[in-house]
């Protein structure tokens, strides 16, 4: 897997000498850091960015998400919203180590932009609410690092907002993510008297200079009144690290004031091993705590140098292969983000692992299998772009001229090719029709709906067999807000759209066996197949198998492929209402063939209708997708709330109590959910929120089963 990260104090695959570097490089392989920012949505990700921004000079004056100036939401539905929609990258320098850092959304309806940026990155900081602490999101996103095995840091922002508890949001980290979390640093004052923050590892205190937006701090020695709290936690800070590192037990059995250096040297290895998480704190929108995060980000965080090389397989024989940081090693590079761009065209986002892309070069495409040239390399900037002549090992930029580059491709030396993992994508929960308003918006339609489609892997489009319609999926109703936004304002397209529909899935409760024998003569020639399948549900959410337990003497290996294929497509059309079928193991068990007649085809077509006759005999059920509702509300309102919720065929999993507020964790069907945000708003006056996210698939009550298979 990417990103797996060596253990402390061995080398790299028993390679002694460092990777060697080529000239025209902006910095060294260990002085860079591919990091990102990811939290639950309103957690301060973009704030925090901005101020990094701000601090290390890459920007001169500080953008605000509220006003619709941040420099990473730069599109017009970021900036309307005053959310993050699509992940934005950049560079920056800070103690002249090179910083390339990609702000991810917190929305989970496009947690696909999380998932492919996490799949690049080799650090990556949580930013916790100080009042909310984990919240939903923050767990989905935590889970897709731990997926890399990406090495992270916490960051406990809005400590000036009223409610805010550090040591509360610690352990919730703690229990919650279950992560050994524990803290680089302490508050100083609390809510709207929060000042700095004490540094545990130098035991001194950062006052911040609000004046100057930040930008200057004192730092003095730690009070009398604070010390007996900051020694505590130092001294559980020093034996985390001891309990994980040998140079700093050594240390703390000579001496239980561990020497700062020692500390910081322990708990990096601590961190490179996914063994500790560093917690740090401060007020991103007060402009407190930004420049010891980054601090942290410098001291803590991997280089490329300081991961595993990244493993892949060679495309022909599937090999296992490796690549090694390095600018004189075979190129290799992984195309995470595809991007249109109204002055480039197609910008593909990459990450070159080894290897050195230049501008001009042509680079191998192990999918397509064919060679793309490279047009022009960019630096990223938002929405900001520098031309560049290279890209180095370690490094993230654009390409531009990249026409067959698809998301999740990799780009190689043709003569030393190798295949890096892919990405994986959830599947859409919701769908929408859409229609050109007249005959001559019909190809613009098409061109916008390709391009948006190739840019986010989690919108598909899809025609309806029975009504010709062309149908747009995603991953919820805001999502398709967004989509149908940009057509209409990007690409200017004139299109009309339908309501959102749910997308429905089938299943089936038992097992059952279905045969089909194909046989017949088409244009004076024979076709025979024959199948015989079992099948049999699997637990929700193991996805579909399909296995072959039959002799080659009875379907030959030739023509095993198109039975595959054939089952395949049957799973993808189901049998109720055309909804793809889902956890259904598959099992071919028999059939036949003919020594002059048996052809693909027939074998392909045996296998569609054996494994309808089996689905249909074994209880087929339609499945809606329920989400995982999260609602924050005060609490003279829960009961109406509740009473909602229950009304829309919820089911209350628990009620917590939150300082004036109740957070109910409910599983509702997505059906139900259908313009909640104005219907809670209207419930509470507008004082509740609530976050949902795909959970899983149910079985549709059976009164309800006639209504959707004969919309």
């Amino acid at each position: 897997m990417a990103n797996v990260l060596e253990q402390p104090n061995t080398s790299r695959k028993d390679r002694t000498d460092a990777p060697r570097e080529a000239e025209g490089r902006r910095r060294p392989l260990s002085m860079i850091r591919n990091i990102g920012i990811m939290a639950h949505i309103d957690a301060g990700k973009t704030t925090t960015t901005e101020r990094m921004l701000f601090y290390s000079g890459r920007v001169h004056k500080i953008g605000e998400v509220d006003y619709g100036t941040a420099t990473m939401d730069w599109m017009e539905q970021e900036q309307e919203r005053g959310i993050t929609i699509a992940s934005a990258a950049t560079t920056f320098f800070w103690k002249e180590h090179q910083v390339n850092i990609i702000d991810t959304p917190g929305h989970v309806d496009f947690t696909v932009e999380v998932e492919r940026a996490l799949r690049v990155l080799d650090g990556a900081i949580g930013v916790f609410c100080g009042v909310g602490g984990v919240q939903p999101q923050s767990e989905t996103v935590w889970r897709q690092a731990r997926k890399y095995r990406i090495p992270c840091l916490a960051f406990v922002n809005k400590m000036d907002r009223k409610g805010a508890d550090f040591d509360k949001v610690v352990r919730q980290i703690r229990e919650k993510l279950a992560i050994a979390a524990v803290p680089v640093q302490l508050p100083v004052g609390a809510e709207s008297d929060f000042e700095g923050v004490i540094d545990l590892i130098r035991m001194k205190m950062l006052i911040f200079d609000e004046a100057s937006e930040g930008a200057r701090w004192d730092t003095r020695d730690i009070p009398e009144s604070l010390m007996s709290s900051a020694e505590e936690a130092r001294a559980t800070l020093v034996e985390a690290v001891a309990e994980r590192d040998e140079s700093v037990l050594e240390a703390y059995m000579e001496q239980a004031n561990v020497p700062w250096e020692t500390l910081v040297s322990g708990l990096r290895r601590a961190v490179l091993a996914n063994s500790l998480v560093p917690v740090c704190c401060g007020s991103s929108l007060k402009n407190k705590g930004i420049q010891p995060l980054l601090d942290a980000v410098v001291d803590y965080l991997p280089a490329p140098v300081d991961v595993a090389s990244i493993q892949g397989t060679h495309p022909k024989d599937e090999t296992p292969c490796e690549r090694h940081a390095g600018d004189f090693e075979p190129v290799s590079a992984l195309a995470f983000k595809i991007s249109t761009d109204s002055y480039v065209g197609k910008l593909c986002f990459t990450r070159v692992y080894s290897g050195v892309l230049r501008k001009g070069m042509n680079v191998f495409n192990p999918r397509t299998r064919k060679r793309e040239r490279i047009g022009r390399i960019v630096i990223l900037h938002a929405n900001h772009r520098e031309d560049a002549e290279a890209l180095y090992s370690g490094e993230i930029g654009g390409l531009v001229g990249m026409k067959e580059t698809s998301t999740g491709d990799t780009l190689c030396a043709e003569n030393q090719p190798v295949l890096l993992e892919t990405i994986e994508f959830p599947e859409p929960v919701i769908s929408m029709a859409v229609e050109p308003k007249t005959q001559a918006d019909k190809e613009s339609l098409k061109s916008a709906l390709q391009a948006l489609a190739e840019e986010d892997p989690t919108f598909i489009i899809t025609t309806d067999d029975d009504t010709g319609q062309t149908l747009i999926s995603g991953m919820g109703e805001l999502h398709l807000e967004i989509i149908k936004d940009r057509m209409f304002r990007e690409f200017k397209v004139q299109a009309n759209a339908g309501k959102p529909m749910v997308a429905y899935r089938e299943g089936i409760e038992s097992e059952s066996k279905g045969e089909f024998l194909f046989e017949r003569e088409i244009g004076g020639h024979g076709q025979y197949g024959h199948v015989i399948v079992r099948v049999a549900p699997r637990t929700r959410g193991a996805g579909n198998g399909i296995s072959f337990d039959v002799s080659p003497t009875v379907i030959p290996n030739e023509f095993r492929s198109a039975v595959k294929e054939g089952l395949e497509d049957a799973l993808i059309t189901g049998v109720l209402g055309n909804y793809p079928l889902i956890d259904v193991d598959v099992t071919v068990v028999g059939g036949g063939c003919h020594p002059v007649d048996s052809t693909d085809v027939a074998f392909r077509t045996a296998a569609v209708l054996a494994l309808r006759e089996a689905v249909k005999s074994a209880g087929p059920t339609l499945l809606e997708p329920v989400m995982d509702l999260e609602v924050i509300t005060p609490d003279e309102h829960l009961g109406d709330v509740l009473g909602d919720i229950n009304g829309r065929r919820g089911q209350v999993r628990e009620i917590v109590a939150q300082e004036g507020s109740q957070i109910i964790h409910a599983d509702v069907p997505l059906a139900e959910l259908f313009g909640y945000a104005t219907a809670v708003r209207s419930l509470s006056r507008g004082r509740a929120s609530h976050t949902m996210q795909p959970k899983t698939f149910e079985v549709v009550p059976p009164t309800m089963h006639e209504a959707i298979l004969n919309r």
